[in-house]
């Protein structure tokens, strides 16, 4: 490169979409070699391979801070301004975006290129129109050429980020900002590619062609788009006008809003800008200046020394501070280099740098960038490290980058880690790209490339899963060329676009995949409808010729054909004859509409008569007339199943011959319902249930769709649901009994068990009674009963209680024990149980007074034939254990005794157990003052121990028994050894039995 005279010298100016860059570019193809300087690395990327594309690889070389393409004999030159190459000779130079040499940090290096950078033949400085003056100031014979700009540039007001148009442009000024907006863009509008100055050129340029390509409509940047970036952008809108500029937050200035706002329109398309998201309206005057492109110039640029002292340390501090001799420079604050330079001097690396090419050398670590904005100590380590490695060792450790490199290498986590470790990269990209650093450079470079692309397509992944829905940017597309593929629909119903799922269609609605946004949605329909309406059309069709059988009511009350909803029951103006709504989209309208109606209501018809045809036939019988009629008609209206207690009296006075006709009519007389056997199947009782719930609070309450599954698994009984409604058990077959829901043809089974077994007498029975059969009138639970409905126990009893039954329990007689096992000391302990029998004669408190059954009666006293007493059976005879009873039920209301069958009362009954309730235990309540005075006892037991004394199954009528103060007590209490085993186990009997039984 070459000093020219000054009539070489071109500037370029004007405001952005004038053309300049492309001015710049055939100005050098048109000489034999040249040279470009651009601001960007992406930019200098952009223009490598447009310079590529017109003369070939071999003759174009590619020079930035963390890239280097160089063939063998390159004969132009792109680079970043700050890599431009000073001591090669070129025919041609370029220098573009030169109002940056306003900067604080990189504006020196651009006014030095403004001051020294020249080609033999021609020097072309591009920039802005407010360079004008200083240019005229530094370079008074340049010559300078103003470029109008193509298109307008007009202000188009405040609008909501939502709200902005196609493809538009968002500027904020910081990633948070940034990834706020795109996010918001990407509910709203289906997706934003991003563009800031941190992401890697690899990453920057694939979410530009995101744009570019039409995959997304939104671009959300930071200024980095104000540098040349050819977009294809419409309008720029600024979310907002402060800017932290490396020191502090400030305004931006009119011209750099002018740079940004000037991305809007290109070539001959006029361009928009405006604001959102809250910054304030731009006023007047500014949007004037916008518009007009007229800013006050540039009259200071930033400037440094770059004739430099490297005799030491010392003066080349010195010279970095010198200071400019024309007023129109001024001298750059201190920058990340001079702040290096500076720790370098005060620690061990500044002793390493003694003699001009040690300075040197020093001067050039220390201009390694700080990508990753660290502080300025941490950086200086790393400088310190490169430099001392490179004088002591003459290269940088390989070990020591390959950790650095190393810990990079990872293409895993989110965005902000991606971005952290491109910016670690790209500082061993630059190292790896100095002469002579590496002792094996060529490694270095392929590795460190390597790494960056990977990191930058890893960074690209994410942001497009974050910030684009790929699903709304292709249907963009679509709408808008009508040229590409049509959606399709498969035969699970999904409607795709290019393989994305936009919504499914079941039956005659669509359903969208997703709606993040109302365009989304809007546009989502508008592409489906394409396929989605003519199909809705042709299942109308099919659904009108359609078989019964492709018809199914679910338990829910809904229609469905071929597995699709298509329907819904309502409820109707009668119980069997529920309204159809059919469920369908807009599309299904006028004569399909009707034709599908039609063919539902025809079904549901035919679907009720003959699934609940006996029951329909009961409506209006031609052969039943009075009571017998008005039966059958209830019947009907209760959906084939009545409680036999509403039509008692009704049915008291049919005779057999009518009662005939019923049964040929299928009604059957059970003992607790009057019902038709075929209506209880499961289908019949499904539909009978949904006509009842839409009715009765609809089918969607508890119960209706749950019941129907319990029918189908076959159970017999069941524990109820306390939150459904028990109408709908009796509707589904079941009778609620106590605690459990019972099939109503199982309690007729039940009954006809029963029934046989309370008519048996078993004392005047012939031969072995059946199974179950009890004295008076009444029976023991077998397990064919239990087996029948599927439970034991208190289920079981509540069952029966409340089929109204009474239960009697006695306990039962335990096996008499041997004479031998009765200890010495049991006469005495006998005494002590006798002069307390009150308090063990008590019956549970479950069991009524008059139901305690008799006990036998053991004599205690050991005769002379017994042989030597067993301490250990002994001591197991007095451990107490559960009772064990015999459970005897009876039929509600009835009388029943104990003895021969005779119909004779029992005389200590109670009246309210005689009346179907529960007698009280005695000691609980008031005394039934009506019987004589004298000690209580169970019913049946003896009155004695006399050996003459009546026998156990016998009792003595009122008038034949002894007055209680004639009978001594001794002599009235039976001998009960057996009933230790009742004692409560806290009482002090059972402690005075358990002593007994230690001391023996």
């Amino acid at each position: 490169m070459t000093f020219a005279s000054s009539q070489s010298v071109k500037a370029i100016l004007g405001p952005t979409n004038t053309g300049k860059t492309h001015f710049a570019i055939e100005r050098m193809l048109a000489h034999p070699t040249g040279m470009i300087g651009l601001p960007l690395r992406l930019l200098a990327r952009e223009v490598y391979a447009r310079v590529v594309e017109r003369v070939g690889e071999q003759a174009v070389a590619l020079v930035t801070g963390e890239e280097r393409i160089v063939p063998p004999k390159p004969r132009y030159w792109v680079a970043t301004v700050e890599a431009m190459p000073m001591d090669i000779h070129v025919d041609c130079v370029a220098v573009d975006e030169i109002q940056t040499a306003t900067d604080f940090d990189r504006g020196h290096i651009f006014t030095d290129r403004i001051l020294k950078a020249r080609g033999f033949h021609e020097t072309l400085l591009l920039g802005s129109g407010t360079m004008a003056s200083v240019i005229r100031k530094l370079l008074p014979h340049a010559e300078i050429i103003e470029r109008p700009r193509f298109s307008q540039l007009m202000y188009a007001g405040s609008k909501k980020i939502s709200r902005q148009p196609s493809r538009s442009a968002i500027v904020a000024f910081s990633a948070r900002q940034v990834y706020a907006i795109a996010e918001l863009i990407r509910r709203e509008r289906g997706g934003a590619a991003v563009v800031m100055g941190a992401l890697s050129p690899r990453t920057r340029n694939a979410q530009v062609e995101l744009y570019q390509n039409g995959d997304v409509d939104f671009l959300v940047a930071t200024d980095a788009i104000g540098m040349g970036l050819n977009l294809d952008i419409h309008h720029v809108a600024f979310a907002d006008d402060m800017k932290f500029d490396g020191r502090q937050s400030r305004p931006l200035t009119p011209a750099e809003m002018g740079q940004i706002a000037g991305r809007a329109g290109r070539h001959k398309r006029n361009g928009t800008f405006g604001v959102t998201g809250g910054t304030d309206a731009f006023d007047e005057e500014l949007v004037v200046q916008l518009e007009t492109h007229d800013f006050e110039p540039i009259k200071v640029l930033q400037w440094r020394n770059s004739v430099l002292d490297f005799s030491s340390i010392d003066r080349l501090r010195s010279s970095l501070e010198r200071t400019p001799d024309d007023k129109t420079l001024t001298r750059v604050p201190i920058a990340t280099d001079q702040l290096a330079l500076e720790f370098l001097s005060r620690n061990e690396a500044g002793g390493l740098a003694r003699g001009h090419e040690a300075v040197k050398l020093l001067w050039e670590c220390c201009q390694t960038p700080d990508y990753q904005g660290i502080s300025p100590a941490a950086h200086g380590e790393i400088v310190t490290r490169i430099f001392s490695d490179l004088r002591q060792n003459g290269s940088v450790n390989a070990d020591w980058i390959a950790e650095q490199v190393r810990f990079c290498d990872n293409a895993e986590g989110d965005i902000e880690t991606l971005s952290h470790r491109i910016k670690q990269i790209r500082t061993w990209t630059f190292v790896a790209n100095r002469k002579n650093w590496l002792a094996d450079p060529s490694h270095w470079r392929e590795k460190t490339r390597e790494i960056e692309d990977r990191l930058s397509d890893a960074l690209h992944e994410r942001l497009t899963q974050r910030f684009v829905d790929r699903r709304t940017s292709v249907l963009l597309r679509h709408l808008k060329d009508k040229r590409m593929v049509s959606p399709e629909i498969n035969e699970r119903g999904e409607v795709r676009l290019e393989g994305h799922l936009l919504g499914t269609l079941e039956g005659f609605r669509f359903t969208l995949a997703r709606m993040d946004g109302e365009l989304d949605a809007k546009g989502t329909r508008s592409a489906a409808d394409q396929v989605v309406a003519p199909e809705i059309r042709n299942r109308a069709d099919r659904l009108a010729g359609a078989p019964n059988e492709e018809f199914v009511l679910a338990t829910d009350g809904r229609l469905r054909w071929r597995g699709d909803l298509v329907a819904e029951l309502v409820e109707g103006d009668s119980l069997y004859r529920p309204r159809i709504l059919i469920l369908a989209d807009e599309s299904l309208t006028g004569t399909d509409l009707e034709r599908v109606q039609d063919r539902l209501g025809l079904w549901l018809r035919h679907h009720v008569n003959t699934t609940l045809e006996q029951v329909m036939a009961l409506e209006a019988p031609a052969d039943l007339e009075g009571p017998a009629r008005g039966i059958a008609f209830q019947l009907f209206e209760h959906l084939g199943l009545l409680p036999r207690g509403q039509v008692s009296d009704d049915v008291k006075n049919l005779d057999q011959d009518v009662r005939g006709k019923m049964r040929k009519l299928g009604i059957k007389f059970g003992a607790y319902h009057i019902y038709v056997p075929l209506s209880l199947k499961p289908a019949p009782r499904e539909l009978a249930l949904i006509l009842f719930a839409l009715k009765n609070g609809g089918v969607r309450q508890p119960g209706v769709t749950d019941i129907p599954h319990i029918v189908l698994s076959g159970r017999t009984s069941f524990l109820v649901d306390p939150e459904v409604d028990p109408r709908l058990y009796e509707i589904a077959g079941f009778k609620v009994a106590g605690k459990r829901a019972v099939r109503i043809d199982i309690l007729e089974r039940l009954a006809d068990i029963i029934r046989p077994l309370i008519a048996i007498d078993p004392t005047r029975f012939q031969g072995e009674p059946p199974a179950g059969a009890a004295e008076g009138n009444g029976f023991r639970v077998t397990v064919e009963m239990t087996s029948l409905l599927g439970c034991s126990g208190e289920d079981f009893a509540s069952i029966l209680t409340s089929l109204g039954y009474r239960v009697r329990r006695t306990p039962k007689a335990a096996a008499p024990a041997p004479v031998a096992e009765i200890g010495a000391e049991a006469p005495a302990l006998e005494a002590v149980l006798d002069d307390n029998a009150a308090a063990l004669d008590a019956p549970a408190e479950d069991v009524p007074v008059a139901e305690v059954a008799a006990e036998p009666v053991l004599d205690a006293t050991p005769t002379a034939e017994e042989g030597v007493i067993d301490e250990a059976k002994a001591s197991e005879t007095a451990a107490p254990a559960e009772p064990e009873f015999d459970e005897i039920w009876f039929p509600g209301g009835r009388r029943h005794n104990d003895n021969n069958h005779n119909g004779r009362k029992p005389g200590n009954r109670r009246p309210e157990a005689a009346e179907g309730g529960e007698a009280k235990p005695e000691g609980r309540g008031r005394p039934d003052r009506s019987r004589p005075k004298g000690p209580r006892r169970p019913e049946g037991e003896v009155a004695n121990a006399r050996p003459q004394g009546r026998p156990a199954n016998t009792r003595p009528r009122n008038d034949e028994r002894p007055r209680p103060e004639k009978v001594e007590r001794p002599e009235r209490r039976p001998q009960r050894e057996e009933r230790k085993v009742a004692f409560d186990p806290d009482s002090p009997f059972a402690a005075l039995a358990a002593l007994r039984g230690k001391s023996e």
